[in-house]
């Protein structure tokens, strides 16, 4: 048993813990505690040449100094923290060179401008967004002029009023915010009316000030056309809406506000000029009762083996391409286009592909009516698509030219490759080559290999039809990659059949006549159902045992 003498000296410890050592720790760590410690942290880092040239540690001395502004973000050290941390991203970024490092500094300092309008921070934030917006605009000669005086700034008002339009570029004018989006994808595109660069970042969700997780871009020398829609909600699963708003007198802000997503992408196309947002989700899981079974006298189709096999083409998007103020390619024959012949062709394949393989079809347009190319990608990956065909015929100036080729998204090898991704885009062999630059990026999550596969089962399937079915001078020409604007972010195997020449006599002649798109139909859903076998070679040796049995 205890003595007296030790339960009292127990009672007295007691008492001087609740006494002196609870309120110091409940109070000691301040937001100027934790200002010193970071402060502490970099100048270890600064005196240590090995641990200086490693990036976590950098980013460790950042947390650091964004936890003294977490801490207490309307208090005396909340500016200090936070003008620190992007000041580390700075040098960080004259270490890394990383262009996410420069975009973070800037972030970080315009938050500084707008939050803190009175601190002593504010001037050193204003000339480090200066010098740090110098770097990117050297390309377009763009100088952004910031006063430094202490009272001006001090409004947001005040800010955009400083920051004078560049007299060497024309303006740009933002005409618009368009968007398709289903729950586990959406397309976002900003359309402008000339070409500008632009910058674009993620930002973290922010309780403090009540901000969402967020994306936004940036549009150098741009205005907002008068009467444009400055919000549009969205609300699926993703986004909550998008919005523009004139940020500075000559940059325009787009802001996507965002409920969850997995990654994005942004890239921008010409002529005319367009942003372009992807988002992507987790992927949507299809309901059983979307997928529908063919059963006939217990014989199975291949479309039903293929979904109870999880083979996964279960639906196709056909794209006519062109249409409305759109031709295409004109004819050899006077009053033929492109738009019409496909049109028909796409409307056929459609028929076969219900028919023969029992999928879910559906056509990017039924009648004669414009789509933009970014669209009719959108369309696809709304739908969920297992498969997007896009449906062409080819030109040339030389009239001798013919033959069939199909293609897939990737970067192009061949001059004559560039030349028909240029007319298919409408733009330049120049624009072209630009895109080829950023392809990379952009295709990582496309299906280049089943997309390939998938044209050279079609391309083959195409010159043997039309061969066996006694057509002469049948001139194949293979298949080929090139960077197709419709192609670009589709998250399904994707194709671009460029069926004939319509240029040349005798295939304008043939592309005209219902039997030969008929032949060109079936080959192509014979392609599609080879693209299938290989993919699962067992689907078919069940189908043959269910028929033979």
């Amino acid at each position: 048993m205890l003595n007296k003498k030790t339960i009292l000296f127990s009672l007295l410890i007691c008492c001087y813990a609740l006494t002196v050592l609870w309120p110091s720790t409940s109070f000691a760590i301040t937001a100027k505690d934790k200002y010193f410690k970071a402060e502490t942290s970099y100048k270890k880092l600064r005196n240590n040449p090995q641990k200086y040239k490693y990036r976590h540690n950098w980013l460790s001395c950042i947390k650091k100094f964004q936890a003294v502004y977490k801490h207490d973000p309307k208090g005396p050290w909340a500016a200090a923290g936070l003008y620190m941390s992007g000041e580390l991203y700075s040098k960080l970024y004259k270490l890394s060179l990383r262009e996410s490092d420069r975009k973070e500094a800037i972030d970080i300092f315009e938050r500084i401008v707008k939050q803190f309008p009175k601190s002593k921070y504010k001037g050193n934030a204003i000339k480090k967004i200066r010098v740090f917006s110098k770097k990117e605009k050297k390309k377009s000669s763009k100088k952004i002029k910031v006063s430094t005086k202490k009272k001006s700034l001090s409004e947001k008002k005040k800010l955009k009023k400083d920051i004078k339009p560049s007299k060497t570029n024309k303006v740009v004018t933002i005409t618009g915010l368009r968007y398709w989006s289903n729950p586990s994808y959406t397309r976002i595109v900003i359309d402008a009316d000339n070409d500008t660069t632009y910058n674009h970042r993620l930002l973290r969700k922010d309780p403090s000030i009540q901000k969402p997780k967020r994306l936004y871009v940036d549009l150098d020398n741009s205005r907002l056309e008068d009467g444009i829609i400055k919000k549009i909600p969205i609300h699926d699963d993703l986004l909550s809406d998008v919005r523009a708003g004139q940020f500075t007198a000559d940059m325009v802000r787009v802001v996507v506000d965002i409920k969850s997503f997995k990654t994005y992408k942004i890239f921008s196309l010409k002529n005319p000029f367009r942003i372009v947002i992807d988002v992507w989700g987790t992927e949507a899981k299809r309901k059983t009762s979307e997928l529908k079974t063919a059963e006939k006298d217990k014989k199975f189709t291949t479309s039903a083996l293929a979904k109870q096999l999880s083979l996964g083409v279960n639906r196709i998007v056909i794209d006519p391409g062109h249409g409305g103020r759109d031709r295409g390619a004109s004819g050899y024959l006077k009053g033929v286009y492109e738009k019409d012949v496909v049109l028909k062709i796409a409307k056929e394949l459609a028929k076969k592909i219900r028919k023969e393989l029992q999928c879910e079809v559906f056509l990017t347009r039924t009648r004669d009516r414009y789509l933009t190319l970014e669209e009719r990608t959108a369309i696809a990956n709304t739908k969920n698509a297992d498969l997007f065909i896009s449906i062409h015929t080819n030109a040339a100036r030389s009239r001798r030219a013919f033959g069939i080729e199909t293609y897939f998204l990737n970067l192009a090898t061949d001059d004559e490759s560039i030349l028909v991704a240029a007319r298919e885009n409408a733009t330049s062999t120049k624009n072209i080559s630009d895109l080829q630059t950023i392809l990379s990026d952009l295709m990582q999550n496309a299906k280049i290999n089943e997309s390939s596969r998938l044209a050279g089962h079609v391309q083959t399937a195409l010159c043997n039809c039309l061969k066996k079915n006694k057509y002469s001078r049948i001139n194949n020409k293979g298949v080929k990659q090139a960077p197709f604007y419709v192609l670009l972010g589709a998250q399904m195997p994707a194709i671009l059949i460029e069926t004939s020449f319509i240029s040349n006599p005798k295939e304008c002649k043939r592309l005209i006549n219902s039997k030969y798109q008929e032949r060109l139909c079936e080959a192509i859903v014979d392609g599609i159902k080879k693209y299938i076998k290989e993919t699962n070679p067992t689907a078919f040796l069940n189908n043959l045992q269910q028929k033979g049995g």
